[in-house]
């Protein structure tokens, strides 16, 4: 049987469907529980056939921090990686129960990790429900794997920690965009954790991740090319930023399809920032 190779960072329910059952192919369910307009497909306990749980929250984060949704080691991410029966020669394909939501977290960790034969399902699980493709139950019992044989080659490019970002704030070739709502920006709303102070960092620019989505899936690259343009980053350093490190690499995913390249996430977002001491703020 011919390898696969994925040449774009998303994939249609199609190309999945045609794929499903090549030797060489990963499926994850990256799907973080959350009460949203999908809450009945979440409700259904059904996953992708042959599809594996990623579990973001408490196997593929940094236990050692109070920052959420943080980055492990890369021995950990090897470690927790070959539990799930992942090896190098993997083509992975990942989605997510609410259409394309923690998904694309997984596919940057991924990269960051070294791993770049990786997308994202476009649509995610409703989509691929919606079609009629193969489901099976969720086993809500550990599943075992055989022990694969990844291994995390770091790429720090990717990554920006709060000392970096200060760095940048007044930076004119570095543009930082946040993922959040436009109230929580603007502190006109409260944040979901009390413990976080309101606003956003210096310099940077909203762009609510859903404006680059429709129905759960992306929009079009000229679309999202168009949404684009109004933030003037050509030829600029983008560091997406949001609450938790989720929805951010949403829109960092959209630039990358709109052929932006010089790319990284904020690790700890908000919940840093809004957290710690001395950082500045602007409401």
């Amino acid at each position: 049987m011919n390898t696969i190779s994925i040449t774009k960072p998303i994939v249609s329910v199609n190309w999945l469907a045609e794929h499903i059952d090549h030797p060489d192919l990963i499926i994850l369910d990256a799907t973080i529980k959350k009460v949203t307009s999908n809450e009945a497909i979440q409700n259904l306990n059904l996953k992708i056939k042959g599809a594996r749980f990623f579990d973001i929250k408490s196997t593929f984060s940094d236990k050692n921090t109070d920052i959420p949704n943080m980055l492990p080691s890369p021995e950990d991410f090897t470690e927790a990686s070959r539990k799930l029966g992942i090896n190098a020669r993997h083509t992975i394909v990942i989605y997510d129960s609410l259409g394309i939501y923690s998904a694309p977290r997984v596919r940057w960790m991924f990269k960051t990790m070294g791993h770049h034969n990786v997308a994202i399902l476009d649509g995610g699980f409703p989509e691929w429900y919606s079609s009629g493709l193969p489901c099976e139950p969720i086993n809500d019992s550990q599943e075992l794997y055989p022990y694969g044989d990844f291994k995390a080659t770091y790429n720090p490019t990717l990554v920006t920690n709060s000392k970096r970002v200060l760095t940048e704030i007044d930076n004119k070739n570095t543009l930082i965009l946040d993922a959040r709502s436009p109230g929580r920006f603007t502190a006109t709303e409260p944040e979901p954790r009390a413990d976080l102070k309101g606003g956003h960092i210096p310099n940077s620019v909203n762009i609510h991740y859903t404006t680059v989505l429709e129905n759960g899936k992306m929009k079009s690259i000229k679309e999202i090319q168009e949404i684009l343009k109004n933030f003037n980053i050509e030829d600029k350093k983008l560091i997406f930023t949001c609450g938790s490190g989720i929805t951010a690499c949403i829109i960092m995913l959209a630039a990358e399809l709109a052929g932006y390249h010089n790319v990284s996430v904020y690790d700890g977002s908000w919940s840093e920032w809004g957290l710690r001491e001395g950082l500045p703020i602007k409401c």
